[in-house]
C-alpha cells in the first residue's frame, strides 16, 4: 500500500461494535500494509478489514467513525489523530486510482479479476498463513498447544508427573534452552521419541528417561526437537497442514475448530520427525555444552548412520557442562511412578 510508506506500523485503542444491536467494546487497532486488524484486550483477533474497503461514516467529525464497507453493520470509533489521518490518506489514494466508467474500466476490471483469481489460487493461501502466524499472540499459541496435548492424551494417557520430577524438568528446560519458554512433557506412549507443539510444548517418550544411564541422550533429543521448532514455526507447520481456511478461522475468531485440531493431532503422531541440518544441530550442542556423541548412539546404536554427530562432536569430554546431577537424574527417572 504505497500510501503508507511513511508509517512502519501504527497501533491505537478504539471502540468497536460488531453490529447495530451489539455492545460496544474497547479494542486495540493495528494498521498494517493492507489491513486494519482489531483485537480485544486479551489480544484475540476480532476482525480484519481491508483498507481499500474502509469507509468514513462521519467525515470531518471527531472521534472518527469507520466501517468495513457500505453494507456493513460493524463500526469502529477512533480518536487518535495519527491513525485517523493514515486511514484517510489510504482512502484518498484508493479513490484517486479507482477506475472510471468506459471501455478502459471494463478491461481493468477484467484484468483485476484475473489477478485476484491468480492471487487467490497461488498466493493468498500462503500469505494468509504467514500473516496469521505473525499476529497470533503467545496466549493463543499456548491454548492451541494445550488443546492438541489434550487430544494426544486420549491415546497417550495423562502426562507423567510428580512434584519433584516436574521441578527437575523445569531446571532441565532452563539449562538447555535458557532463551526459550519451553514446557517439557513426558508421555508413556503416543510419541515415538519426541515431538513439539505450538506454545512451547516439547513432548518426550518416557523411554528417553528410563532406557539410558544418564541425561545426555535426553538432552540431545530436546535440543534436536527445539531445532526443528526453530527451523519451522510450530504454528505455521500446523496451518500448512490444515489449510488456509483454518488459518482464516484462527485469524478472525482467535480459535480453531476442535475437529481440525483432533485431525492434526492424529496425523502428527504418525508423522516421522523432520530432518535437521547436522551442522546446525552440532552448533546447538556446542552452545549448550553438551556432547553430541550419546545422542548419536541413541539414534543408532552402531553409530554408522549418525557418524557426523559422533566424529564431529563439538564438546570435548573435559569441556562438558553438567546436564543434571545424579540426584536429579534419579528423581526424573521416577516421573512415571512405575
Amino acid at each position: 500500500m504505497t500510501a503508507l510508506k511513511e508509517f512502519e506500523r501504527l497501533e491505537t485503542t478504539g471502540i468497536w461494535r460488531a453490529g447495530r444491536l451489539d455492545q460496544r467494546r474497547d479494542v486495540v487497532v493495528t494498521l498494517g500494509d493492507a489491513t486494519l486488524a482489531i483485537f480485544d484486550m486479551n489480544e484475540t483477533a476480532l476482525a480484519h478489514w481491508s483498507l481499500a474497503a474502509v469507509r468514513r461514516e462521519n467525515p470531518g467529525e471527531r472521534p472518527a467513525l469507520f466501517s468495513p464497507g457500505s453494507d456493513a453493520d460493524e463500526r469502529l470509533e477512533l480518536a487518535d489523530d495519527t491513525m485517523i489521518d493514515a486511514i484517510e490518506k489510504v482512502r484518498k489514494v484508493v479513490e484517486k486510482h479507482r477506475p472510471r466508467r468506459g471501455r478502459l474500466r471494463y478491461y481493468l476490471a477484467a484484468g483485476s479479476v484475473a489477478v485476484v483469481t491468480a492471487l487467490a489460487v497461488f498466493w493468498l493461501p500462503g500469505a494468509m498463513i504467514r500473516h496469521t502466524v505473525k499476529v497470533v499472540p503467545p496466549a493463543s499459541r499456548a491454548d492451541i498447544g494445550g488443546q492438541l496435548l489434550a487430544t494426544i492424551q486420549r491415546v497417550a494417557g495423562r502426562p507423567c508427573t510428580t512434584r519433584q520430577s516436574d521441578e527437575v524438568l523445569e531446571m532441565l528446560a532452563h539449562r538447555l534452552l535458557p532463551d526459550r519458554q519451553v514446557r517439557l512433557v513426558v508421555l508413556s506412549r503416543g510419541v515415538s521419541a519426541s515431538e513439539h507443539l505450538p506454545g512451547g510444548y516439547i513432548l518426550l517418550n518416557r523411554a528417553l528417561i528410563e532406557d539410558f544411564e544418564g541425561p545426555a541422550p535426553l538432552a540431545g533429543y530436546i535440543l534436536a526437537e527445539d531445532e526443528r521448532a526453530r527451523h519451522l514455526d510450530p504454528l505455521e507447520r500446523m496451518l500448512l497442514d490444515v489449510g488456509a481456511v483454518s488459518a482464516f478461522q484462527l485469524l478472525t475468531t482467535g480459535h480453531m475448530p476442535v475437529e481440525t485440531l483432533e485431525t492434526y493431532a492424529e496425523r502428527l503422531m504418525l508423522r516421522p520427525p523432520s530432518k535437521i541440518d547436522t551442522d546446525d544441530l552440532l552448533e546447538r550442542f556446542r552452545l549448550a555444552g553438551v556432547s553430541s556423541t550419546p545422542y548419536g548412539y541413541a539414534l543408532d546404536i552402531s553409530g554408522e548412520d549418525t557418524l557426523p554427530l559422533i566424529e564431529a562432536d563439538p564438546v570435548a569430554p573435559e569441556a562438558q557442562r553438567t546436564v543434571l546431577t545424579d540426584g536429579q537424574w534419579v528423581t526424573l527417572q521416577g516421573i512415571c511412578g512405575e
